[in-house]
């Protein structure tokens, strides 16, 4: 007779931690549904999160560490003896090289589990090495920049439940579910309530995406010409006197200098350049800056990803600077914080001027690339891999990611993976980038771990009221398997190597392994409430009556945001005179990045109820551009761009610009070993150079707003299947 119980959780997939319910069988869940009681998401839940079931009890799922052996092929290896192995030859490495030979690279699922994060960060410190990679600089480098470049303040900017006024750059929060301020439960309707009570929404985006359908301007923007645009917007604003001119006077240096390199972006020529009419473009420098007072402006991969990235997001942070979008002194937060209590260290209304970290931190071996918060800049680590010579990149581990498919260059990215003396990846299920592996540690899932939910950092960020859950593992791992809390992998190498290892201040036992509590209550250190309190609330708590965490007055008038620095205006003096044309004649399209629902990144392609709707990721194209090349609704197509060449099948879209081809990221497989394009889709990361189109302060490729040709595929033989690279 089967076992049927009910168990109530929170899903961990994204930061949206959404309350959920479980059908657990026999020991194993097989339904997840939103949680109608849960007192904030009240039964809202994504398909990623519905489809944890099928995750869990993938077929496919990893259950035991794996090594790669001579033939090149698999075999099943004991947790502690793989710990080990690797242990000795990176240790090997690490002495024939230095620290700087062994890297780490975290993923956007890393993010998510408590114990394993700050645990990574812990393994990296311990051993001494300077080349830590995160796919945040895969994306959105550019904002380490903007703040190194222009300084910060010290406390939150406005936030979403208080806006009068919304900007959102390059984002469509409605389908990526993320957007800062802004918890993603079911994110329509709160965008919905916003404007109901009267938030005026402004979009940038070359597509009529489900987010601009509801702005009150929609600016649909040419691809890549987002800085031109905010240059524009900004020089407007200067123009007609909207700006918080309190705010400029106290805190906020080179103003003269900004407005000089702005006075070329008239209307006229914004509106011609960027592709957007001019009475548009004054009317949301009006909306944004002088008819609402409260509200942000917010950039998401977009801006973040096409050419000039740095530049679009210096003007964006810019924006926000002149129009004082910040909280001052004497307002209170929305969420003084749970685990990460705020008030005991609360936010100071000054500016933090520009560090220029990437000019006085370490820097990458080959290119000179300097670090910023601590990480090394993403492009730059096939390179460091591929060059030979002293403090070469040989040993890489790799958590919560799949570099060889959302690395940019995947040409690139795949030869220097190849040539590691070690990989490590720690992954619950195949992808390309296990197929390169010397090992997998595959971890538990989330309802078989214990954890909280966010980070602290991400609780301050993300969640709006003082809300936290405890959630205990509602299933064991499946039986005969070998899965392992992801933490205890870094404490184990760190043990094996002579490393103490540093957890939240706290210097750990390198003898007897602590537990994942122990872990999280070092988590929580700081705060008024114990797990074990957190823990006698089943369906969490939104804990009222914590103090007040109040943002305390700063210095007025000595610390200056840098609006306009010598190297940014020279980006700027760039920007004009740049033929943004001069690509168009051999790549006359322009293909831009876009979310889906159905999974995040990679992960969750492989899901049921995701393959049941998409097995490949279409290339969207506007009707009109389809007709003229001849083209109807599901043919295929080449797309070639200067670098490389990919398969397509196209799908009309009405809402994009003429001449825009948009399709999804982290699709498809390895270059050698690929999937025919129905049954996997393309990787648009082979169509990005790092060897061309790269930002300099942070080596960001263009990898949205790609100059690409498009052509009714070849006919498939042997020759036409295998790789295309142009350069």
């Amino acid at each position: 007779m089967v076992e049927v119980r009910e168990a109530k959780s929170s899903c961990r997939i994204c930061i949206g931690t959404c309350g959920v319910r479980l059908t657990v069988e026999d020991g194993r869940v097989t339904q997840v549904r939103g949680d109608k009681d849960h007192v904030l998401s009240r039964g809202y839940a994504c398909i990623k999160g519905l489809g944890a079931a099928d995750a869990m009890n993938a077929p496919d799922r990893i259950l035991h560490p794996m090594k790669r052996n001579a033939d090149g092929g698999w075999e099943q290896i004991p947790f502690e003896q793989a710990l080990d192995e690797i242990a000795e030859r990176m240790g090997a490495i690490i002495a024939e090289e230095g620290p700087e030979s062994a890297a780490l690279f975290k993923g956007t699922q890393a993010y998510l589990s408590v114990s394993a994060a700050p645990m990574l960060e812990a393994f990296q410190r311990a051993i001494g090495s300077p080349s830590f990679f995160t796919t945040m600089t895969i994306d959105q480098s550019a904002k380490f920049v903007g703040m190194n470049r222009i300084g910060m303040w010290g406390a939150p900017m406005h936030h979403f439940h208080d806006a009068e006024v919304l900007m959102l750059c390059g984002g469509n929060p409605l389908v990526s579910l993320s957007v800062q301020g802004v918890i993603p439960f079911n994110m329509t309707k709160q965008f919905r309530d916003a404007k109901a009570r009267g938030m005026k929404l402004i979009v940038i985006d070359p597509r009529v995406t489900e987010t601009a359908q509801m702005a009150d301007i929609h600016l649909q923007v040419r691809p890549g010409e987002d800085p031109t645009l905010m240059a524009g917007i900004l020089r407007e604003i200067l123009a007609q006197g909207f700006e918080d001119k309190a705010f400029c006077r106290d805190y906020v240096a080179e103003l003269e200098d900004l407005r000089r390199s702005l006075d070329p972006f008239t209307l006229d020529y914004t509106a011609a350049r960027a592709g957007v009419p001019a009475k548009l473009v004054a009317e949301a420098a009006r909306m944004f800056a002088a008819d609402n007072r409260i509200g942000s402006a917010f950039s998401s991969t977009g801006p973040n990803m096409a050419a000039r990235s740095n530049l679009a997001e210096h003007l964006i942070q810019v924006l926000n600077i002149l129009c004082g979008r910040f909280m001052r002194g004497g307002e209170k937060l929305r969420n003084p914080g749970v685990i990460n209590p705020l008030w005991l260290r609360p936010p100071v209304a000054e500016v933090i001027p520009a560090l220029r970290e990437f000019e006085t931190g370490p820097r990458s071996r080959v290119r000179g690339i300097g670090a910023m918060f601590g990480e090394m800049m993403s492009g730059t680590l096939p390179e460091e891999i591929l060059t030979p010579g002293k403090g070469r990149i040989r040993s890489l581990l790799v958590t919560g990611a799949n570099p060889a498919i959302a690395m940019p260059d995947q040409i690139k990215t795949v030869e220097a993976l190849k040539a590691l003396d070690l990989l490590v990846v720690v992954e619950p299920f195949p992808t390309a980038t296990t197929e390169l592996a010397h090992y997998v540690i595959p971890p538990k899932l989330l309802y078989e771990r214990e954890d909280v939910l966010m980070t602290p950092a991400y609780e301050g960020l993300f969640m709006p009221v003082p809300y936290q859950r405890y959630c205990p593992p509602v299933v064991s791992p499946p039986e005969g398997s070998e899965v392992v809390d992801e933490w205890r992998v870094y404490w184990g190498l760190a043990q094996r190597l002579g490393k103490q290892i540093i957890f939240e201040e706290s210097a750990l036992d390198m003898v007897e392994a602590p537990t994942t509590r122990d872990l999280i209550a070092l988590v929580m250190r700081h705060s008024p409430i114990s797990i074990d309190e957190l823990a006698s609330f089943p369906d969490g708590k939104i804990f009222e009556g914590l103090p007040d965490a109040v943002v305390q007055p700063g210095e007025t008038g000595t610390k200056r945001f840098t609006v306009m620095p010598p190297d940014v205006a020279t980006d700027m003096a760039e920007m004009l005179a740049d033929d943004p044309a001069r690509l168009d004649a051999d790549f006359p399209f322009r293909l831009i990045s876009r979310r889906m629902r159905e999974s995040q990144n990679s992960f969750g392609r492989n899901f049921p109820a995701v393959r049941e709707r998409f097995q490949y990721n279409p290339a969207f194209m506007n009707p009109a551009d389809m007709e003229e090349l001849g083209l109807a609704a599901g043919d295929a197509v080449e797309i070639v761009s200067p670098r490389a060449a990919i398969e397509g099948r196209v799908r009309p879209e009405p809402s994009l610009r003429r001449g825009v081809v948009s399709m999804a990221h982290c699709w498809g497989g390895l270059p050698d070993k690929e999937l025919p394009y129905d049954e996997g889709g393309s990787n648009t990361a082979r169509l990005v150079s790092l060897d061309e189109d790269c930002e300099a302060v942070n080596h960001m490729p263009r990898m949205s707003a790609i100059p690409v040709r498009i052509s009714p595929a070849p006919p498939v033989t042997p020759e036409t299947t295998k790789e295309k690279v142009v350069s």
